[in-house]
């Protein structure tokens, strides 16, 4: 995930499609997505069809969220996030 390099913020959300709470965060990272545009970079990860990179960054629920920048790891959380909250995370790595 070359995207994940990257000095701009991204955030990568580990759903899969049976999931409940992963479908309420669908509407909040679109929301995020049209807040913040080109300053983030979004990524869904269906963690059922993409198994090896959910077990390369520990993913054990769903969803689970977790920002990059520059490589790093800056913050992750399991269970759905508000805008405003993803919002405040992202602008402190910005």
């Amino acid at each position: 995930m070359d995207i994940i390099k990257d000095s701009k913020p991204t955030l990568v959300d580990f759903f899969a499609t049976w999931c409940g709470p992963c479908k309420m965060m669908h509407p909040i990272l679109e929301q995020l997505k049209d807040k913040l545009g080109d300053s983030v970079t979004i990524v869904k990860i269906d963690v059922d069809k993409n198994q090896a990179l959910a077990q390369e960054y520990r993913v054990m629920s769903v969803p689970t969220l977790i920002i990059f920048k520059d490589g790093e790891v800056k913050w992750r959380a399991a269970g759905v996030h508000t805008a405003a909250d993803l919002e405040e995370k992202l602008k402190e790595m910005a």
